[in-house]
C-alpha cells in the first residue's frame, strides 16, 4: 500500500525504511503534546533525575525506532498511542533501575516489518504475504499489550515473554502466588478486547480513559 510522504503514515513507513529525516520530522511534529501529556501523568519518582522533555524525547525515539510499528493518519490517535507507549517505556525503566534490572523492552521481541495500518485493518501489513501472518499477531499482540492496566500488562510479560512462575510473578507485582496466577488470567481476556478493537480501526476504544 503506498501513502503519501507527508501523511503520518507516509512519514512512518520512511522512518521504517530508515529514513532519518521522516524520523526527526515526526519527534517534531508530535514531542511536544506527547511531553505535556506524559509530564502531567508521570509521578515525581519518574521525572525526579532530569529534565521531563530530555526523557519524553529519548523514550519517543526509541519507541518510533523499536516499538510496535503502526500508523494511523488521526493525529490525536496517532499521539495519544505514542504518549501511551512513551509513558510506559518510563515507567518500565523507572521499575527495573529500582530492581536493578535490566530495562524489559530489551528483553522483549524485536520489532518486525509490519507496520500495523490503522486507518485500514482489513489490510493492515506492510511486508510479504510468507511472513504477514505470523509477524501481523505479533505486532497487533504488543500494540495490544501498550493499551493494558501496567499490572496487567506487567503480569503478561512475565508470563508469556520471560516464562517467569507465578511465584516470581506475584513477587514482582507484591501479589501472592495465586493473587498472580488470577490476576494474569484476567488479563487475557482484556488484552483480546483490546486487539479486537484495534484490529477493527476502534483506535480510540481501545485507548484507556485519561
Amino acid at each position: 500500500m503506498s501513502a503519501p510522504q507527508d501523511t503520518i503514515t507516509g512519514q512512518v513507513l520512511r522512518v521504517q525504511r530508515g529514513d532519518v529525516d521522516a524520523l526527526q520530522r515526526l519527534v517534531a511534529d508530535h514531542l511536544p503534546w506527547i511531553e505535556a501529556h506524559v509530564r502531567r501523568r508521570l509521578s515525581p519518582l519518574a521525572r525526579r533525575d532530569g529534565d521531563t522533555q530530555d526523557f519524553v524525547q529519548r523514550a519517543l525515539l526509541d519507541v518510533l525506532r523499536d516499538g510496535p510499528k503502526f500508523a494511523i493518519d488521526d493525529p490525536a490517535a496517532f499521539r495519544a498511542l505514542l504518549a501511551r507507549i512513551v509513558e510506559n517505556t518510563l515507567i518500565d525503566r523507572v521499575r527495573y533501575l529500582q530492581r536493578a534490572q535490566r530495562d524489559p523492552r530489551r528483553e522483549r521481541p524485536l520489532a518486525g516489518d509490519s507496520v500495523l495500518l490503522l486507518d485500514a485493518p482489513a489490510r493492515s501489513v506492510t511486508e510479504p504475504d510468507a511472513h504477514a501472518e505470523r509477524n501481523e499477531q505479533q505486532a497487533w499482540l504488543r500494540l495490544a499489550l501498550e493499551l493494558l492496566d501496567p499490572t496487567d500488562r506487567e503480569a503478561i510479560r512475565l508470563r508469556d515473554w520471560n516464562g517467569a512462575t507465578f511465584a516470581a510473578i506475584g513477587q514482582s507485582l507484591g501479589l501472592g502466588e495465586e493473587a498472580a496466577r488470577k490476576r494474569y488470567q484476567r488479563a487475557l481476556p482484556k488484552l483480546a478486547e483490546k486487539l479486537e478493537l484495534l484490529r477493527r480501526g476502534r483506535v480510540h476504544d481501545a485507548l484507556p480513559p485519561d
